[in-house]
């Protein structure tokens, strides 16, 4: 088949029934399509649902170091701020994990759900009161951003800081021809961003030690369970892997569910018919149609074989979820979006193995809660214009998203 550059923002900015009829192709294909580039090395396009669970099931051949989310490694000025555990490998991978599990313990889920709901009802009230607006502003990005605040105790002063590094750091790293307003270089905004995040983490982890309280933080930093405690620059690391991941998928979810129900008004009524017995398979399938993040990288560790296909130690292969959740051999017509599919086996959270996301759990509940007070309370809401994607090919980007109910 011709080469398509799937690393070109221009492939990204196409309609997705386009980008879904080349994934069709590339999942026909012999086997994993090698995709030069012009302006960095070329890597193998892994699209079929079976070689992601399997790679992913693997990490000892397909690892996630240097680094999971970018096609090209890091800079030397980067690398040591942005190295969460999402780019590591075991052991070091499961040590940092087994710490961060303390932050998604079913007594931290339960008292993080309670902040998710009364979020969501004063983000619906605000709406109430100010009727048509961009929905991906006034709803979606609050929700996440602040509950991940509240969870790693970032103080109320901070927070409208975090919210502009967050969006500067997100720009930065999905769009590499953003140009910041200040005119700085994209990799010195990226550096900046972060360098703030890690520093008010550690200030946060500082305090914490000297007076430990009842959080995620003093948990992190004090290994009086295990003996096991993040240091400032782990901390740091997990912060920044919050806010951006934690914050785009859930961010994004909800956003594409508004956009979903708009463009399927019959599955809109299926849902409002029975919220309580609709919603969870309905939230499946909006991830598993949206998939909010688009792919990740894995590097061949030695040579390799993946299903009948061989690899070479140092290549590098992305696994595309957005077209492994359009498998035909998975998923019985793939390509419509209803909220009764079951089973739904998607890989929206990234496929089961030692990365499977960790706040999948937390961030189906800010989703739940979300749509339930929306739809509860203005059940007409909806979009009023196509939604402005986000120019990335990492994510499933939703910049903006004007509604009226």
């Amino acid at each position: 088949m011709t080469t398509i550059d799937l690393s070109a923002l221009d492939f990204w900015a196409q309609p997705p029934s386009e980008r879904d009829t080349t994934f069709a192709a590339l999942r026909a294909a012999d086997g994993p399509v090698f995709c030069p580039r012009d302006d960095g090395p070329g890597f193998y396009a892994i699209t079929r649902y079976d070689q992601i669970a399997e790679a992913s099931r693997n990490p000892q051949a397909f690892s996630s170091e240097p680094i999971a989310a970018s096609l090209d490694d890091p800079p030397p000025e980067v690398a040591g701020l942005l190295g969460s555990m999402l780019s590591t490998d075991d052991p070091r991978h499961a040590r940092l994990r087994r710490i961060v599990a303390r932050a998604f313990t079913p007594r931290m889920i339960s008292r993080a759900t309670e902040d998710v709901a009364r979020l969501a009802t004063e983000i619906v009230d605000a709406l109430v009161q100010r009727g048509p607006c961009d929905f991906v502003a006034e709803v979606a990005m609050p929700m996440p951003l602040e509950i991940v605040c509240r969870m790693m105790g970032v103080p109320e002063s901070a927070r409208p800081e975090v919210v502009e590094a967050t969006n500067a750091l997100i720009s930065s790293i999905g769009d590499p021809d953003h140009q910041d307003p200040s005119g700085k270089p994209r990799t010195a905004v990226l550096v900046d961003n972060v360098r703030f995040m890690h520093e008010l983490m550690g200030e946060l982890a500082r305090d914490r030690r000297a007076n430990p309280a009842d959080d995620i933080v003093t948990a992190m930093v004090h290994g009086d369970v295990d003996g096991e405690a993040l240091s400032d620059a782990d901390l740091g690391k997990f912060f920044v892997l919050l806010v951006v991941a934690g914050n785009e998928t859930t961010r994004n979810a909800l956003s594409h569910a508004l956009a979903l129900f708009t463009e399927h008004p019959e599955q809109r009524d299926l849902l409002l018919s029975d919220l309580d017995e609709r919603m969870p398979a309905a939230i499946e399938e909006v991830v598993r149609y949206a998939t909010p993040v688009n792919w990740m990288r894995r590097t061949a560790t030695g040579d390799v074989d993946l299903l009948g296909n061989r690899f070479r130690a140092g290549d590098r292969l992305i696994m595309y979820y957005v077209s492994a959740n359009r498998d035909e051999t998975v998923f019985v017509d793939p390509n419509r979006f209803t909220i009764t599919r079951n089973p739904n086996p998607h890989l929206g959270f990234g496929s089961r193995g030692p990365h499977f996301c960790l706040g999948a759990h937390l961030a189906r509940r800010e989703i739940d809660l979300m749509l339930r007070e929306l739809f509860t309370r203005v059940p007409d809401i909806h979009a009023t214009a196509e939604p402005v994607r986000q120019r990335t090919s990492f994510v499933n980007g939703v910049l903006e998203l004007p509604c009226a109910f």
